[in-house]
């Protein structure tokens, strides 16, 4: 039994499983993809065979193309990972203030990579303010909030010269989501 994961969320999927004492083969896609988010419907369809029997992504900007492809299969629910990872604690953030970035333990921890060096900010500083001038806090949705997340949790909010706040989440929502899945 196959599950296709975002690689964001893979290393979660899989340590889930493993408590569970799933059988389950986890299959990573590039977490790069969430910059081409017109890329991930046609990977997961790649991705797809007999094994599989569900998907960890939630829409992440598919606009329902990843829906298409996948027919009956089912995938975890949300607009975005950030709904997978919270069970809501983002999209209460975002009401109470527009203005939130949202980082996950993966992203803080790949930061210097998926944003700096991806966006260009890291040879081109002056971008930042045009990509996120509007923001007016990162909050860091932490699963496993460690020293070594904490601290580039911290990094990532300094990058964007904005304050960090943490809320504690685990993965208690993306469990039970995969549960649901898995039964499906």
């Amino acid at each position: 039994m196959k599950i296709v994961a975002c690689g964001a969320l893979a290393v979660h999927v899989q340590a889930v499983a493993r408590r569970r004492g799933l059988d389950v083969e986890v299959v990573p896609l590039p977490a790069l993809m969430h910059n081409r988010p017109e890329q991930i419907a046609p990977a997961v369809k790649a991705a797809l065979d007999d094994d599989v029997v569900a998907v960890a992504y939630a829409d992440c900007g598919t606009y329902g193309a990843l829906d298409e492809v996948l027919g009956d299969l089912p995938r975890l629910a949300g607009a975005h990972c950030y709904d997978v990872i919270s069970g809501g604690a983002a999209a209460a953030a975002l009401e109470e203030q527009p203005g939130t970035y949202l980082l996950t333990d993966f992203l803080a921890r790949t930061f210097e990579h998926t944003v700096m060096r991806e966006l260009g900010l890291d040879r081109h500083p002056e971008l930042r303010d045009a990509y996120f001038g509007n923001y007016t806090r990162v909050l860091w949705l932490a699963q496993h909030p460690t020293p070594a997340t904490r601290a580039a949790a911290e990094r990532a909010a300094a990058h964007l010269m904005l304050p960090l706040e943490v809320r504690e989440v685990g993965d208690d929502a993306l469990e039970r989501q995969l549960e649901d899945l898995l039964e499906a």
